[in-house]
This record gives C-alpha cells, sequence and structure tokens, in this order.
C-alpha cells in the first residue's frame, strides 16, 4: 500500500505553529511514503517565507516528496522579479523542477505546473501539458492507479468559486479521462471535498474524481473548516481511499473526519 500525504496552501507568512505542530505529529504517526504539496506554498512569494517552508518540509522527514508552486508563489508587488524570473524565489527553495512524478507498482502520481507569471490568481493547463500528461497516463501499468496533481481545482461545489476554476480544465479532464486517470487532485480554495466528476460530463470514457485539499497551516481557513490536509492510501486490488483530516485545536493533533472510496 502507498499512503500520500497532500498538504496544499499551507501559505507561509500566515502559518499557524499549532498546526505545524499537529500535522509533524500527523507524519509521525502515519509514516506517508509521499508529502505531495499542491501549491500556494507562501503567502508573497519572499524568500524568507520559502525558507520557512523547506524547513518545514524537511523536518517532515518524508522519505519522497513532490513540490508544485501556486499563484502565491509568483512574487506580486517584485515586478521586476514576477517579469523576468517569476520562479526564481520558488528554485532557490526546492529545486529546478516545477513539475514531477511519483511512481510505485500500485500508482503514478504526476505533478503539474499550472500557473503562469501574467495570471493574477487564475491558472491554466496547456494543449502541450494535456498531451504530454495523457500520453504517460496511457503508459502507465495494469495495477497503477493514476493521479494527477494541479494548484487549481478542476470542479467546484460553490458558484462564487466557478472563477476559480483551472483554464482548459474540461478538455484536460475528459483528455485524461480518456487515458485512464482516476482523480485529479488539487487546492486553492481552501475546501476539501471529493467529487465525482462523472456527475458533471456523463460522458466521460472513464470515472474520474476530483480530490481538493484545505489549507494545511494558514490562518486563512475558509467555511468554518480548520486547518485541513488529505491522506490518499492505494493498494493493489483496493480501491484508492481519500481521507480528509482537520485539526482539533484542543487536542492539538489532526484528526480523521471522513474517507471516501473511489469507485
Amino acid at each position: 500500500m502507498t499512503v500520500v500525504l497532500q498538504v496544499s496552501d499551507t501559505h507561509f507568512g500566515t502559518e499557524r505553529p499549532m498546526a505545524m505542530a499537529a500535522l509533524e505529529r500527523l507524519v509521525a504517526a502515519l509514516t506517508p511514503d509521499l508529502l505531495l504539496v499542491t501549491g500556494d506554498i507562501t503567502q508573497r512569494a519572499r524568500p524568507a517565507e520559502f525558507a520557512r517552508a523547506r524547513a518545514f518540509v524537511d523536518k517532515l522527514g518524508v522519505p519522497a516528496r513532490l513540490v508544485i508552486p501556486g499563484n502565491h508563489d509568483i512574487p506580486l508587488f517584485a515586478v521586476f522579479n514576477r517579469l523576468l524570473n517569476p520562479y526564481g524565489r520558488y528554485v532557490r527553495a526546492f529545486g529546478e523542477a516545477l513539475e514531477g512524478e511519483f511512481e510505485r507498482d500500485d500508482l503514478l502520481l504526476m505533478a503539474i505546473n499550472t500557473t503562469r507569471w501574467y495570471r493574477h490568481t487564475h491558472g491554466e493547463v496547456s494543449a502541450a501539458q494535456i498531451d504530454r500528461v495523457a500520453r504517460r497516463l496511457e503508459a502507465a501499468r495494469p495495477g497503477q492507479w493514476r493521479m494527477v496533481a494541479v494548484h487549481q481545482p478542476v470542479a467546484v461545489t460553490k458558484a462564487s468559486d466557478l472563477e476559480n476554476l483551472l483554464r482548459g480544465h474540461e478538455a484536460a479532464v475528459r483528455r485524461w479521462a480518456d487515458a485512464g486517470v482516476d482523480a485529479v487532485i488539487g487546492g486553492h480554495i481552501h475546501l476539501p471535498y471529493v467529487l465525482p466528476l462523472r456527475a458533471r460530463w456523463p460522458t466521460l470514457a472513464h470515472p474520474v474524481w476530483a480530490v481538493q485539499a484545505g489549507t494545511a497551516l494558514s490562518t486563512r481557513v475558509r467555511g468554518g473548516i480548520p486547518n485541513s490536509v488529505n491522506v490518499i492510501r492505494t493498494g493493489p486490488g483496493r480501491g484508492a481511499v481519500v481521507e480528509r483530516w482537520d485539526v482539533d485545536e484542543t487536542v492539538g493533533t489532526f484528526q480523521q473526519i471522513t474517507a471516501t472510496t473511489l469507485g
């Protein structure tokens, strides 16, 4: 079995020490195989924020990690940096790769960069990215759960979030469904949920789920939901399970709230 811990929208610069300590305890208890960070690592892409984020990720000590940027990880007020070196501060903290892949016998997870320097908030997936990811999904081995991680959502639950949808999301979901993707994992809007995408697009060639995470560490919680992370478990011959874990401030630990089996 593979255990993936999805941590999103940490927004270092607004991080809560209590939630950080609780996440350290959760990692120690679960010993995940992969730490998946789905963007908005920092609040304002400041060097000090990236430094704190990198130190915390290192402290968690998860054996493997995939980290992708969010729109907040591109400088907003440092215009020169935004135009000429938008990912420079991210790269100094987390390395050159803006995208990545994690593979085991039971899981193929691809993480792609959906931020653009010319977009303040909104994300975008290009035709080239859609095709490249689809071709890799088609090459997955039998028995592997096939998942793609992005920053912005491919499905939302509130009308007010429609503007936050990933640009190009429908074309991506349809093409990736043809290639056998099982789930598209995201963040950005600080709301955790799991949705079957055939409810929105009944003609999808393959059942696909949207898996969204809340904000793991930030004070910028939303909808009355506390700091929240996802734990994704996969294994040969069993359904993938997405667990939502919320922080309980009375005891300073993350507690499991729901578990959804992806059929």
